[in-house]
């Protein structure tokens, strides 16, 4: 098998029938590496937008048919909450043979404590996402939304992205990255030695000194001009990288 003894991670593809490059990369990506590995972890953006377990895209039925197809074959797959897609629900991740996870998540990676978030939470120094965040993720707002009609949460999601892309136009960069501080406490309160997310768009490792000792931050790819994953065995973790 293809995938045997390892385990991968990805994150931020941002689906949509819009991209179909990205879809058809993602499939054959299913088909060609993830076939036969321990597991397959989807750390948030799986899609561009996600307007409720009813979201209607072709996509998410195409997406949802082959996921399940990999589960069914033996390969668990995860999916945690990020930024575009935190309205999926119980329902859609049956369908697709999804476990749904908490952020943060600690799972024990062929026997290191290792961390993995969606990774928003993060950029502390972006105060204005934060205290939206909060506010979206509110069960009560869920509750809310989920009420209305699909056209409504379409028109509302249309919104929401136009008024970030204008916002994130107006900050500085590092403003919408992590902050080493942050990265820091939370790895010294979970006490692990690997965290893995994404949401930056900025693939890489990093090294943080924590408490005298070094734990290490895999920042996962997005899938636009690019494509990629991190992925980890029993000798450690590593990241690919490759235009889309």
């Amino acid at each position: 098998m293809p995938g045997a003894g390892r385990t991968f991670f990805v994150a931020d593809l941002h689906l949509t029938d819009e991209r179909p490059a990205a879809t058809g990369r993602f499939f054959r990506f299913l088909e060609e590496d993830v076939a036969g590995a321990d597991a397959l972890y989807i750390l948030g953006d799986l899609f561009e937008a996600w307007t409720g377990d009813d979201h209607d895209e072709a996509v998410a039925h195409d997406t949802a048919r082959r996921l399940k197809a990999l589960a069914d074959a033996g390969t668990p797959v995860y999916f945690m909450h990020g930024n575009r897609d935190f309205m999926l629900a119980a329902r859609y991740a049956g369908r697709s043979g999804m476990t749904l996870l908490a952020d943060p998540a600690r799972v024990d990676l062929y026997g290191v404590p290792t961390l993995l978030m969606h990774g928003d939470t993060l950029c502390t120094d972006d105060t204005a996402y934060q205290r939206f965040r909060r506010r979206v993720r509110h069960p009560a707002t869920l509750a809310l939304l989920r009420m209305l009609p699909q056209a409504l949460r379409r028109r509302l999601a249309r919104q929401a992205r136009a008024g970030s892309q204008a916002a994130k136009a107006e900050k500085p960069a590092e403003i919408m990255d992590v902050n080493d501080a942050e990265v820091v406490r939370v790895l010294r309160e979970r006490q692990v030695g690997r965290l893995i997310h994404g949401h930056t768009h900025r693939p890489a490792r990093h090294v943080h000194a924590v408490d005298g000792r070094e734990c290490e931050r895999w920042v996962v790819p997005d899938w636009y001009a690019r494509w990629g994953y991190v992925v980890c065995d029993a000798g450690g973790c590593s990241l690919r990288l490759e235009n889309l």
